[in-house]
């Protein structure tokens, strides 16, 4: 997300806030904008199909320590191309980021979430800049938006951290941070390698497109909400950034 410097987004009013005031009376109304169309309109029906030893509706599923391993990394290196080509995603299991460090960074997220809308505002976006806490990518006001919270942080590379939009509260938010963020990009680029070897290109030209990119950390934060849950998404379909050749 490097155009995070020169977009903003426009200020809309917390989800948190809104999911509050709507629970808290029996005909508590969800503003328009967050609904999505009539659940007994007709839609297309998403056919999800999987790999080929996990059955037609499964999301492929890649193990790193196969990966890892000898013995089974080429089998596991085809399916992860498999995966790349055929889908564009794939969920990643074994992939050795501690517990601790997992746990640390959820704990503190949900810690930043719990406080008062005035402390989390101290983080709050500004019009130059999709970091912070608010909702990205608002650039009308009638448009459809998330039902969602969301903090956006630039991690990586330190120096270019804007430490405007960084959470004080809870103590060791940084810190969590820290840990996770390293760990993720230890991770990235060892899958990277994986991921050009399972296509026949040199293992260290897929990392080489990435090492030294910004790294981003976006968490968002889907309350609860029981008069219109049918209607709400919590993350519209998108398209993240992709990788540029040099």
């Amino acid at each position: 997300m490097a155009e995070a410097r020169t977009n903003g987004s426009l200020p809309v009013a917390s989800v948190q806030e809104l999911a509050k005031a709507c629970n808290g009376v029996a005909d508590g109304q969800v503003p328009e904008r967050y609904l999505s169309k009539d659940p007994t309109s007709a839609e297309e029906a998403v056919v999800v199909a999987g790999d080929d030893d996990e059955g037609a509706c499964a999301i492929p599923v890649i193990d790193f320590h196969r990966l890892l391993d000898p013995r089974s990394s080429e089998v596991e290196c085809a399916r992860l191309a498999s995966a790349c080509r055929h889908w564009g995603f794939f969920q990643l299991v074994n992939h050795g980021v501690p517990d601790e460090v997992i746990g640390n960074l959820m704990s503190d997220v949900a810690g930043f979430f719990e406080q008062p809308l005035e402390d989390k505002k101290e983080c709050a976006q500004q019009p130059d800049s999709l970091e912070g806490y608010g909702q990205a990518f608002v650039v009308s006001d009638d448009q459809k938006l998330d039902w969602a919270d969301m903090l956006y942080l630039q991690v990586q590379p330190i120096e270019s951290r804007d430490t405007r939009f960084w959470p004080t509260r809870p103590a060791s938010f940084r810190h969590s941070v820290d840990a996770y963020s390293s760990e993720a990009a230890k991770l990235t680029y060892r899958l990277l390698e994986f991921m050009a070897k399972g296509v026949g290109a040199d293992p260290a030209s897929l990392r080489g497109v990435f090492e030294g990119q910004a790294q981003g950390m976006r968490v968002n934060f889907y309350p609860p909400c029981r008069n219109a849950a049918d209607r709400l998404v919590g993350l519209s379909p998108h398209t993240d950034p992709n990788g540029n050749g040099r």
